[in-house]
């Protein structure tokens, strides 16, 4: 889709104009779209589209020009809309995402991209042979401090991957429908995807989990990646914890750093510390024992990193995806690899912490 160049509203002669958006949800996530697709100079929001059309009055105030509906075959009609954005249960983004791909616009899934492995997977089918975008909103991949990490992972600046470990946990909302894993791992594994280089992936995984106060499925769980290179990946969520942690450590073979989201002044933190293995024909036989692994002590660095909210950078790439035709950076595959594992996730559960492997780790 090419779109024109006009003077739109005050904006210079020859920037593109605004691509038209709707967004279908007004619950918990949709309001945050709203507010950054209005402030966008991207996009030109049109309707908010909820089964509540009340609820959709609300989040708009009462002085907005953007429409309120219930009727979402009204949003997909109408010319103006290029793209939308689904903020929906997951359990209704096939059908949503599904009739808005059909009628020809561009679509931004919530995560996690869809209910099923093989639900994601009609979506990616379906905008692939349509030509068109769709993007699932991995939020924590568009912060400045994972796009710091992605380029020093793939810079090699960190060396070859050893290990990942990841802690999401706090005392949060016991979800009805999902168990923890469905709730809040997605965020720590679109992040291991986003900053893995391409030729590290997970090729199995094995889960582990409890559900201490009976709610119905597990409230704390354990969940270990296998890689592709022999290196391991684990993340920890939990809801019944009395204290908030958001930690992500990297370690690599010439650095390891630390990712603490609820330190705003030192987000990001890297350690030239670490353990090195000197090659057999390096040293004689007597010391060959004592001398193979040694340690290494140095400087810890906190690099300096902007703040800039995360949702403005992913609503840009949408659009920047959109105007160009490549894919966005956590684009429907991205969500699909997720899901793949979340899947596995489950089906280790279901038989004690069997390792299964990953339909994209072949």
């Amino acid at each position: 889709m090419k779109p024109s160049t006009v003077n739109d509203g005050g904006r210079d002669a020859g920037q593109p104009e605004r691509l038209g958006v709707a967004v279908v949800g007004a619950g918990y996530w949709g309001p945050n779209l709203v507010r950054n697709f209005q402030s966008s100079p991207q996009f030109r929001l049109h309707w908010l589209c909820d089964l509540n059309e009340d609820r959709a009055r609300q989040v708009l105030g009462g002085y907005s020009t953007v429409r309120a509906t219930s009727d979402y075959a009204a949003v997909l009609a109408d010319p103006a809309v290029q793209a939308v954005a689904v903020a929906t249960p997951a359990g209704t983004h096939l059908d949503v995402a599904l009739a808005a791909l059909r009628a020809g616009k561009h679509v931004l899934v919530e995560k996690p991209l869809a209910a099923t492995y093989e639900d994601g997977l009609r979506l990616v089918t379906e905008a692939e042979e349509r030509g068109l975008t769709l993007m699932c909103d991995h939020t924590y991949c568009y912060t400045p401090a994972v796009g710091r990490i992605r380029d020093m992972v793939r810079s090699g600046e960190l060396g070859e991957i050893h290990f990942v470990d990841s802690v999401r946990i706090n005392l949060g909302l016991v979800q009805k429908d999902v168990d923890v894993l469905w709730d809040l791992a997605p965020h720590d594994l679109s992040v291991l995807d986003f900053i893995l280089p391409d030729h590290v992936r997970p090729v199995a995984v094995a889960a582990h989990g409890a559900d201490p106060i009976g709610a119905g499925q597990s409230c704390v769980a354990y969940l270990t990646l296998q890689l592709s290179t022999g290196a391991i990946a684990h993340v920890h969520v939990n809801w019944l914890s009395p204290t908030k942690v958001r930690t992500t450590m990297v370690s690599g073979s010439k650095r390891t750093l630390v990712w603490d989201d609820l330190n705003p002044t030192q987000r990001v933190s890297v350690f030239d510390r670490g353990v090195e293995l000197s090659a057999p024909q390096e040293i004689g036989p007597d010391e060959r024992r004592d001398m193979l692994v040694s340690y290494r002590t140095g400087d810890m660095v906190a690099p300096a990193i902007g703040e800039r909210e995360a949702l403005r950078s992913m609503v840009e790439e949408f659009a920047g995806a959109i105007r160009s035709g490549r894919p966005a950076l956590t684009d429907g595959r991205a969500g699909l690899k997720v899901l793949d594992i979340l899947e596995a996730a489950s089906r280790s559960l279901e038989f004690r912490g069997a390792v299964v492997g990953l339909r994209t780790g072949r």
